[in-house]
C-alpha cells in the first residue's frame, strides 16, 4: 500500500506539504500543488479514509490531548471529568472528536506530531495538564498549524486562547478561611509539581496571603503526590497549626498521615474531587468545575477555528467542604 511519505519522497517534498495539498491549503504553490497530485495519480495514493470523509462534509475534527496521572492508583477523576464536558459540547457544536493521551506522542519531534494529527483531519487542539518540560507541544503551540486552548497555562497568541480559574486568588481564598477559622500563625504548604504552570500560581497566592496576615510560611514540594504529601505532613505537621495543599489528592495524604500520628491539624486542599467527601473531615478546598472548564474550552477553540483571536479566559471558582452526603445524591 502507497503511504503519504512514498509520495513526499517521489515528490520531493516534506510529508506535511503533501498533507497539505490534499487537505486543500491555500498557502500551497501551484507548482507544487500539481506536481504533488501527478504523483499521488502516478502511485494511485488513497488519503486516509476518516479524514477526507471529514474533509468532504467540511466538518470540524479536534483533539483532546490529555496527560494521565501514571504515578497514582487513585482514579484520574478530573480526566474523565474535562472529556465529558468535552464530548457534550462537541455534540453541540458539531464537531468531531478524539481523545489523544499524552504519552503516544512524547517521543515525536513537533513535525511528527504535526503529520500525526494532519493525517487525522485535526483542525483544533485542546491540551490538558501542559508543563514547561513539554518542548513539542510548547513548539506545536508558537507554530500556530493548529488552533489551540490550554487549560491551566497562561499563553495566548493568534492561534491560541488558555482557559482556567484565578489560581493565585483561589489558593489564597481557601487558604484564608482555612487559617481564620483555625487562628493558625505557622503554615505548613504543600505545592505541586515544580514544571506545572499552576504550580507557580497557587504558591503565589499562598505567599501573598502569608505576607499580608504576616504568617511564618513553610514550603515543601508535594509534586501533587499523596504519597509525597503524606511524608512532608509527618515530618513538619508538628510545628505548623495548619496544612495547606495545593491538590486535593495531597490533602487527603496529609489528612490521613495526622489521624496516623494522632494530632489534629486543618487542612484544605484544591480541586473539589469527589474522593474528598469519602475521607469524612469535611476539609476547605476549592471546588473547580471540570466539565464546566472543559464546555468553555470547546466553545474557545470553535470561536477560534471560526478566525478569531486567541485570548485569556478566566472562570469563576468556589469555595466548599465535601459532604459524603453530597457526593453520593
Amino acid at each position: 500500500m502507497v503511504s503519504i511519505k512514498d509520495v513526499a519522497k517521489e515528490a520531493g517534498v516534506a510529508i506535511s506539504t503533501v498533507s497539505k495539498v490534499l487537505n486543500n491549503y491555500p498557502n500551497v504553490s501551484e507548482n507544487t500543488r500539481s506536481k504533488v497530485m501527478e504523483v499521488v495519480d502516478r502511485l494511485g495514493f488513497v488519503p486516509n479514509a476518516v479524514a477526507a470523509s471529514l474533509s468532504s462534509k467540511k466538518m470540524g475534527r479536534v483533539a483532546l490531548l490529555i496527560k494521565l496521572n501514571l504515578e497514582t492508583e487513585a482514579s484520574d477523576e478530573i480526566s474523565m471529568q474535562y472529556i465529558s464536558g468535552a464530548v457534550h459540547r462537541a455534540k453541540e457544536l458539531q464537531l468531531d472528536i478524539i481523545t489523544v493521551f499524552a504519552s503516544m506522542i512524547e517521543d515525536m519531534t513537533v513535525e511528527e506530531v504535526t503529520n500525526y494529527f494532519e493525517s487525522q483531519g485535526i483542525k483544533g487542539i485542546i491540551v490538558y495538564g501542559l508543563t514547561t518540560k513539554d518542548k513539542v507541544v510548547h513548539k506545536l503551540i508558537k507554530s500556530e498549524h493548529f488552533k489551540m486552548v490550554v487549560i491551566d497555562a497562561p499563553m495566548t497568541g493568534n492561534s491560541t486562547s488558555c482557559v482556567s480559574v484565578d489560581n493565585v486568588q483561589a489558593q489564597y481564598d481557601v487558604a484564608k478561611k482555612t487559617i481564620t477559622e483555625n487562628k493558625c500563625k505557622k503554615v505548613l504548604y504543600i505545592s505541586g509539581d515544580e514544571n506545572g504552570y499552576v504550580t507557580a500560581q497557587r504558591l503565589e497566592g499562598i505567599k501573598k496571603l502569608c505576607a499580608e496576615k504576616k504568617l511564618k510560611l513553610t514550603v515543601r514540594s508535594g509534586k501533587f503526590s499523596e504519597l509525597k504529601a503524606r511524608e512532608i505532613t509527618m515530618k513538619y505537621a508538628k510545628n505548623h497549626h495548619c496544612v495547606v495543599c495545593a491538590s486535593d489528592l495531597m490533602a487527603i495524604g496529609a489528612m490521613k498521615a495526622l489521624i496516623d500520628m494522632d494530632i489534629f491539624r486543618p487542612v484544605c486542599g484544591f480541586d473539589g474531587i469527589i474522593l474528598m467527601g469519602y475521607v469524612g473531615k469535611q476539609m476547605n478546598t476549592v471546588k473547580q468545575d471540570f466539565v464546566k472548564i472543559s464546555e468553555e474550552a470547546l466553545d474557545e477553540l470553535n470561536r477560534l477555528m471560526q478566525g478569531e483571536p486567541g485570548r485569556e479566559v478566566i472562570l469563576p471558582h468556589t469555595l466548599v467542604r465535601m459532604k459524603y452526603e453530597d457526593i453520593i445524591k
